[in-house]
């Protein structure tokens, strides 16, 4: 809607024009007897104001809450790839922005610890053999009684110890990539393989080649973008008007034209500092377009009813009240209080308890804002 300003600066103009030809056409018609509330026009003035007539409408409104908030991710898709066992950089090709499948290796490490990791399970696996055959021969002298049940017990125990070492060695090579199963005399090698662990992209590089890493450091993070979700900052006074599952139009401040569809997936139950708690909702389709941090102004629909309107153009403002024109007949028109509610789309809530003189086609849906300038005009005279 343009501003009031130009409005009556325009409606100004046209109000001039309609006086002039009011002056012409005095001698053609005798001057229009009305009350205080209402505005008369002769016939060339209804020409020139160009009104035109409607009804009410039936429209089903809702509220809005506006807000706003910033595409996220939940953190089982944002991964932090790190070296359990720390290790120098060999190589790499990953670079910010950069699409990788699940699986894939994204990196080369290697140090020296990796072989001797493999040289102690090795060992231990060949130590192994030895215990168990140590233990099978004296569990068969200790059943015919050859052998004491101390010594029995000392070679049980060995061995299983023995078991306790291979499979705690086994799983530090699975820490590392490397499957113990695949270990053996000529398979030793000081360099292992970094797997991408989701499908995604990659969002942070912070290492280089050659550089060591301690197991704490963080390497890549990786991020899935198909389960992104919006939050929403939404005020204290209306999480009350919330509720899962409820209709959310977002969009971003580049492209407000382009508008995503959400549903609220998760309501906070924490009001932070500044009275505000985050609303989580999810979208109705993925657009590889919204990246995590995208910054994003989004609408609430809260309520739904039916109810009656008018376009916007046909409510006029005088004195802090809403009034439209209604249409008596003879080219003269009554202005009429009338209190609104909701808008939305251009149209306007007419909640007046009676609605009996807003006959059908009787009130100004264009040019109310000429009618008032008319009234304004006259009075002023």
């Amino acid at each position: 809607m343009k501003t009031v300003k130009y409005k009556y600066a325009f409606l100004t103009l046209l109000i001039l024009t309609l006086s002039c030809g009011s002056k012409k056409s005095k001698t053609a018609e005798p001057a229009i007897e009305v009350a205080f509330n209402e505005v008369g026009l002769d016939s060339m003035q209804m020409i020139q104001a160009g009104l035109e007539l409607g009804s009410l409408q039936s429209m089903n409104l809702s509220a809005i809450v506006k807000v706003n908030g910033k595409i996220d991710v939940p953190p089982q898709n944002m991964v932090s790839v790190c070296m359990p066992l720390g290790g120098y950089l060999k190589s790499t090709k990953l670079l910010p922005g950069m699409h990788i499948q699940k699986g894939e290796v994204i990196a080369v490490m290697e140090d020296q610890q990796y072989i001797q990791l493999q040289q102690d399970y090795l060992m231990a696996k060949a130590h192994k053999q030895v215990l168990e055959q140590e233990y099978e021969r004296q569990k068969e002298l200790n059943q015919s009684k050859a052998s004491s049940d101390k010594v029995y017990q000392q070679a049980e125990a060995a061995y299983k110890n023995q078991l306790i070492m291979m499979q705690a060695l086994a799983e530090k090579l699975r820490l590392i990539g490397i499957k113990p199963e695949t270990v053996n005399e000529k398979s030793l090698s000081r360099a292992v393989n970094l797997y991408a662990p989701i499908n995604g992209y990659v969002s942070k590089v912070n290492v280089n080649v050659g550089k060591f890493v301690n197991p704490a450091d963080v390497l890549f993070e990786l991020v899935n973008p198909e389960d992104i979700h919006l939050a929403l900052t939404v005020f204290e006074k209306d999480i009350d008007k919330l509720f899962i599952g409820q209709k959310v139009i977002t969009h971003t401040n580049n492209n407000p034209a382009k508008k995503y569809s959400c549903e609220i997936i998760l309501i906070g139950k924490d009001v932070n500092s500044e009275r505000n708690v985050t609303v989580h909702c999810h979208f109705d389709a993925y657009d590889k377009l919204l990246v995590p941090g995208t910054y994003m102004n989004a609408e609430i629909l809260t309520l739904s009813k039916e109810a009656n309107v008018l376009p916007e153009e046909a409510i006029v403002n005088f004195e802090n009240k809403k009034y439209v024109f209604i249409n008596k007949g003879n080219h003269i028109f009554e202005m009429r209080e009338v209190v609104t509610g909701m808008n939305q789309n251009g149209f306007t809530e007419i909640s007046n308890p009676d609605l009996s003189p807003f006959k059908k086609g009787s009130i100004v849906t264009k040019g109310a804002y000429t009618l008032l300038m008319k009234m304004k005009n006259s009075t002023d005279e």
